[in-house]
């Protein structure tokens, strides 16, 4: 089964915002971290489940999982799955440091869908 992973503009955000402060120590890194981080994101199109949930989960009642880069940054993310098609969608809203503190409401994690 194959999934198709979207990226939030809030994932972006959060990923634009690391890498404009990794820049600050080294330009190479920054950008080796922001091409690391996509291409683990795109690991998700299989199994993303492996991943396990993330503290998150248990403030907001839904199912929210984590997939860690580095093993400081956490990629936050909801699987749907979509009976029809075989496959479902990952969808990755935040990208955030280890040491920040945890999600608490759903409007931070989820404030820019359309759906």
């Amino acid at each position: 089964m194959t999934y198709k992973v979207e990226i939030s503009p809030t994932a972006v955000a959060d990923i634009e915002q690391i890498f404009l402060w990794m820049r600050e120590y080294s330009v190479d890194a920054a950008h080796r971290w922001v091409r690391g981080c996509y291409e683990i994101m795109l690991t998700l199109e299989k199994f993303p489940n492996r991943c396990p949930m993330s503290p998150e989960s248990e403030y907001m009642g839904i199912e929210v999982r984590q997939l860690l880069y580095k093993k400081q940054f956490r990629i936050l993310f909801t699987v749907s799955e979509t009976v029809q098609e075989g496959g479902g969608i990952v969808r990755i809203h935040r990208v955030r440091h280890g040491s920040q503190e945890s999600l608490r409401h759903p409007e931070q994690l989820l404030d820019d869908d359309d759906e």
